[in-house]
């Protein structure tokens, strides 16, 4: 459908926001608590390892992710890019996916606010505070998506000066300028002579799971590129943030977490497996530092991520509703927009309600809620998966209707080797999730059914979504010549 005045978003977003929309994303609990499970897992060196090829893969997805979203801009970009480049029915499993595991990742979110508040006030319900934050960013994102975007701004700032903070003591300290007790690095690097390497391919395939959790979120850049004021110019800058954030922000945080604290240390592990801040890799650092005020402070900067993460999902989920509504894959209701403020409001409300609706659960029915949560677990790699394809066939579709890649404002690094490096890890992470456990040992019948539906429950579901419209709508694999370039969406 063509879009009419009141379904137009508007381009609010400056180069600012986008950037820290970049530069912030997935800075998390996955840096701030798991990484170091990762270096207990793999050793100092091993962690570094799957982070940097994590992170590679990572950096592949977003420039192309980048081309796609600079030559034509829109939220929900890559649901649409799907559809466009590949097949309308892998364009309707993408969005859908993805809206579903955005709603419920704003009910995870909201959840951890409650119990991170614990820390200070133990006594007070934790829903209530979940309700607040729920409450909080759903009139954030029901103003404009400058209210979105200058709130990210803002928490993604702290985060970010955290991590910087975190570096500086962590680099004093390796260099002696702040005292550490007993501190040997070299044998922390080498963890005891095993070169920086323990628990063989086993530690680092382990590792590159929760790493691949740990960059969820990135994407969303490209959901903002089509509410960008200037997404030619903004969205590849704030693409090419991304490698500076894997360089600095994970490369270093666990190179300096690997030189301070030894890998045998239980807190690297109880931290991820208790999600409790006041023995995270950064707290323990800090506190052997001198800085005793350093739990309270971080769990500060850990509360600011949660509430950052639950409005960004809350935003990617309204926008892919909006997407799938201008596809045709979703009432029309959920396209149309505030006057004035270019904000999919009636797509806020419902994805609100979703998310409620999850949270709610999460307390009065924890079983139904656990499937909730594997439903949407490996929704973000199958993401992933998409762009991969998208952007392969969107690149090959180019050139093969005699465009150069001249003509494209921002150009993705390495292709074809960039998207297929993608695709081929991203399939892998996917597949791999059950690796090391012991959920296919024995015969057919004695495999652990209930704990592969959990893990693998998210793949399924795409599949019948992919397959159900493809049957129903008898749709195929858009030839590359047929493919709409067309740059006036529509």
């Amino acid at each position: 459908m063509e879009k009419t005045e009141n379904t137009q978003v508007k381009r609010g977003l400056k180069q600012r926001h986008l950037t820290m929309i970049a530069l912030g994303g997935t800075i998390g609990t996955g840096l701030f608590i798991a990484s170091g499970a990762t270096i207990s897992q793999a050793g100092p060196l091993g962690a570094l390892v799957a982070y940097a090829a994590i992170g590679v893969m990572v950096f592949f997805l977003m420039t192309s992710l980048g081309e796609m979203a600079s030559y034509l801009p829109i939220s929900g970009s890559f649901a649409t890019f799907a559809t466009r480049y590949v097949d309308k029915a892998f364009g309707f499993a993408m969005g859908w996916n993805y809206w579903f595991n955005s709603a419920i990742t704003v009910a995870v979110e909201a959840a951890t606010v409650g119990l991170i508040m614990k820390f200070w006030l133990p006594d007070v319900p934790t829903w209530i505070w979940s309700a607040i934050i729920l409450f909080l960013i759903f009139i954030i994102n029901l103003t404009s998506a400058r209210a979105y975007g200058e709130s990210e701004f803002w928490m993604a700032l702290v985060k970010v000066i955290a991590v910087i903070a975190f570096l500086a003591v962590g680099v004093l300290t390796i260099f002696g300028i702040m005292h550490q007790p007993n501190l040997d690095v070299a044998r922390n690097l080498s963890a005891g002579g095993n070169h920086g390497f323990v628990g063989g391919a086993g530690g680092m395939l382990a590792v590159l799971m929760i790493a691949g959790f740990s960059f969820q979120g990135t994407e969303i850049v490209g959901i903002a590129a089509g509410e960008s004021e200037d997404p030619e110019k903004a969205v590849p800058t704030a693409i090419k943030q991304v490698f500076w954030r894997i360089l600095i922000f994970y490369f270093a945080t666990i190179f300096v977490i690997g030189a301070l604290i030894w890998y045998k240390d239980p807190n690297l592990l109880r931290a991820a497996a208790n999600s409790d801040i006041s023995i995270s890799p950064f707290t323990l650092i800090f506190e052997h530092a001198g800085l005793a005020a350093a739990a309270s402070v971080m769990n500060a900067v850990i509360l600011t991520s949660v509430i950052s993460a639950a409005n960004s999902w809350l935003y990617a989920a309204s926008r892919m509703l909006y997407s799938l509504s201008l596809e045709g894959y979703a009432p029309k209701a959920f396209s149309k927009t505030k006057d004035g403020k270019g904000v999919p409001a009636i797509a806020v409300i419902t994805t609100t309600i979703i998310g409620l609706f999850a949270f709610v659960t999460s307390i009065f029915g924890t079983g139904f809620y656990n499937y909730l949560l594997a439903a949407s677990g490996l929704s973000g790699f199958l993401a992933w998966i998409g762009i991969a394809i998208s952007h392969y066939r969107f690149r090959r579709a180019f050139i093969k209707q005699g465009h150069s890649v001249s003509e494209l404002g921002y150009h993705a690094k390495w292709f074809p080797v960039g998207p297929i490096l993608a695709l081929i890890m991203s399939v892998a992470i996917t597949l791999g999730q059950s690796y090391g456990t012991d959920n296919f040992v024995g015969s057919f019948t004695q495999w652990n059914w209930s704990a592969i539906l959990t893990t693998y429950m998210a793949l399924p579901l795409f599949l019948v979504l992919y397959f159900g419209y493809k049957i129903i709508k008898k749709t195929k694999i858009i030839p590359l010549e047929e493919v709409n370039l067309d740059r006036n969406y529509k």
